[in-house]
């Protein structure tokens, strides 16, 4: 059976429900790219979901931050405002596991799982140039990662790349490395508001791309009445 990939849930509860009943009985395991928290409005219910179900996470920029252990410097306005916030709601508990998540690259069967970058956790890989000095840091055929919130990813070749559309089936061919984003469960930005995921077959080396329809409105009006800024909410419609 595949393994469950996941990333960037920020906090949206209503979008990591309606993955997992999309996705119900068709996984064995489940992996997860970080950013847990920040932006939405249910931080401790996505920890302690994270915590007792995900065989393997690793830490994503706002992880840090709620733990504390980034000072959110180079975040923006609305991405502080969620920090600070969150910051106030995590229970010790979920605080503690934050804290102890580790940073990525992390080696996992045979494929890599990174939030931002194999060359830095927190660098953001958008564009076909942006993934090539990042060649020299591959050391797997497959690195999963997030933190772009945009479903697909990159295929790499020698002196060469190419971006990966989220389409059907990608089967991995040997002769080339893949980045690969699953896309973010809690807030697409890849214009399309549903939920985003993906399988992943270890023995077939293949990946498929999936989205979810979830509750909205529930997820925007939570944050709203978390005194949270209304842009947070309002962009959940239109997956920006």
């Amino acid at each position: 059976m595949p393994r469950l990939i996941l990333s960037d849930l920020h906090g949206n509860l209503e979008a990591l429900e309606a993955v997992l009943a999309d996705a119900e009985g068709l996984y064995d395991r489940i992996l997860c790219l970080g950013d847990l928290v920040g932006y939405g409005a249910d931080p401790n219910a996505i920890v302690d979901w994270t915590r007792n179900n995900a065989a393997v996470v690793v830490r994503g920029n706002h992880d840090k931050a709620g733990a504390g252990l980034d000072d959110m410097e180079t975040f923006s306005p609305l991405a502080r405002a969620s920090g600070l916030w969150t910051r106030t709601v995590l229970t010790p508990e979920s605080q503690s596991y934050l804290e102890r998540l580790p940073r990525g690259p992390l080696p996992y069967e045979s494929v890599n799982l990174v939030h931002g970058s194999p060359a830095d956790e927190d660098e953001y890989l958008i564009s076909v140039e942006d993934t090539l000095p990042v060649r020299a840091y591959l050391d797997a055929r497959v690195t999963f990662f997030g933190h772009t919130h945009v479903q697909g990813g990159f295929l790499l070749a020698q002196r060469a790349a190419m971006r990966i559309a989220p389409a059907g089936l990608l089967q991995i061919e040997q002769k080339y490395f893949y980045l690969v984003n699953p896309g973010s469960v809690g807030q697409p930005r890849d214009g399309d508001p549903r939920a985003a995921y993906a399988f992943y077959w270890p023995d077939e080396r293949k990946v498929e791309f999936r989205r979810a329809s979830y509750d909205i409105d529930r997820a925007a009006a939570k944050i709203r009445a978390a005194g949270l800024p209304d842009f947070l909410a309002a962009r959940l419609y239109e997956g920006i």
